[in-house]
């Protein structure tokens, strides 16, 4: 696919701007401002959106350009009058979203289901991963408010994400990770040419520590005081999955959870197409994965206490180690009130999960969709699915960025002479 990009900026009144919005708890209203906690109760703040807007039908959204922008009335913007600022030039990162959905069979099989499908976000534009799709979502807020410095607090992911789509739009970014990421993320958030600093500690005091920035510095940080914005993003998986499927539901959704935002957005995206009519049926079950080495959210679920115990990370799987996550408490909410549950799996099982995916699809993915494919396999075993079941996996990350994880599980590729005889040798011992 080709894209142009209009280097003229946009008049003023062509830029989407961003909504207002809601608290999550108190149901306080706000005017729309880079602030992602409420003032009256401290609950997480939402986009509110307008009762009487307009939404698209299938015709409508097919004949749009195939990137999440094509489900733009579900986003948290008004984009001026006959969509001004949605015509070329006026939206940052235009082409993001609209990822392969790929059949399964061979996976499918392993897992006792009638289908299995696989979201492919490791093919994302442009860095390879499901944070592409917030980022889209959160720059386009930070225009609105003026802001011309975006940052984030980072596992990996979305720094690779934020300086890319930072670059593009001619922003400023200033990036925080731990200091232990793996050189794949450090490398691909370098190349872009941000200002990027590691923090001794673990994510969660990476996190603390981008809160008080965002005040200090006037910064928009995505996952902090963008995030009522930013998390939006993320039912445009849902949004695809169901047109993906020619408008159906399936029966179960497995995805990975760090801060537990992607679940609890793609049972928002699914509810949404079911109450505007693009769709019908039983929203599905939302399962949610974690490496058992961090498993807050699910030891939440588990124990039903309804108090979540913050975990220190101990596992490979970097760029979903968040050891207080956010959105715990609302991610079970969503896993138990559609009919799901959670599942968390040990480092070797999601490296094994990782080859599992190479063999029988041909995707390679990193740590955490090793998570989310062992802990599918864990769940099929458990029970959870049903042979008639359509479900899919969403796939967050591409396993280029943590070649580490499977280096020393794979076998070793012989080195032989330039020989037919050898190679038969080879052929002969294989078979």
């Amino acid at each position: 696919m080709t894209t142009s990009i209009d280097l003229t900026a946009p008049a003023a009144s062509d830029i989407p701007r961003a909504l207002p919005q809601r608290c999550k708890l108190c149901g306080a209203e706000q005017d729309a401002a880079p602030v992602a906690i409420c003032e009256n109760c401290l609950g997480p703040l939402e986009p509110l959106y307008p009762k009487d807007r307009r939404l698209p039908d299938r015709a409508t959204i097919e004949g749009r350009a195939k990137s999440l922008w094509r489900y733009r009335e579900f986003l948290p913007f008004s984009y001026g009058a006959a969509d001004a600022g949605v015509r070329d030039g006026h939206l940052l990162s235009p082409d993001t979203g609209f990822t392969p959905l790929v059949d399964a069979p061979r996976l499918a099989a392993r897992l006792g289901v009638a289908r299995a499908w696989i979201k492919n976000d490791a093919v994302s534009h442009p860095t390879l991963s499901f944070k592409d799709r917030v980022v889209a979502t959160a720059i386009n807020a930070a225009r609105s408010f003026g802001l011309e410095t975006i940052g984030c607090a980072s596992t990996g992911n979305l720094a690779n994400a934020v300086a890319a789509h930072a670059a593009r739009a001619g922003m400023q970014a200033w990036i925080f990770i731990p200091e232990d990421l793996e050189e794949g993320k450090v490398i691909g958030t370098l190349v872009y040419g941000p200002n990027l600093v590691r923090i001794r500690g673990h994510y969660d005091d990476v996190n603390r520590l981008c809160a008080q920035l965002a005040d200090r510095f006037g910064w928009g940080i995505v996952n902090v005081n963008l995030r009522g914005y930013y998390g939006e993003g993320s039912k445009t998986m849902a949004f695809e999955i169901a047109e993906q499927l020619g408008w159906r539901l399936p029966n179960a959704v497995v995805a990975p959870m760090a801060g537990g935002s992607l679940v609890t957005k793609l049972r928002k995206g699914f509810g949404e197409f079911i109450a505007a009519g693009l769709v019908e049926g039983a929203s599905p079950r939302i399962y949610g994965a974690q490496a058992s080495g961090c498993a807050p959210i699910v030891r939440l679920l588990e124990s039903g206490s309804g108090t979540l115990v913050p975990e220190i990370p101990k596992t490979i799987a970097r760029s979903i180690a968040i050891g207080n996550p956010a959105d715990g408490p609302f991610a079970v909410k969503a896993m138990k009130e559609s009919g799901g549950w959670a599942q968390a799996v040990s480092d070797e099982e999601l490296v094994e999960g990782i080859r599992i995916l190479a063999e029988t699809t041909g995707v390679f993915t990193e740590t955490a969709g090793g998570v989310t494919v062992a802990s599918a396999l864990a769940l099929a075993a458990k029970g959870h699915f049903r042979r008639e079941d359509e479900i899919v996996l969403c796939i967050t990350g591409n396993g280029l960025k943590t070649t580490d994880a499977v280096r020393d599980v794979l076998p070793k590729a012989p080195v032989i002479d330039a020989k037919v005889r050898e190679v038969a040798a080879l052929v002969a011992a294989r078979s």
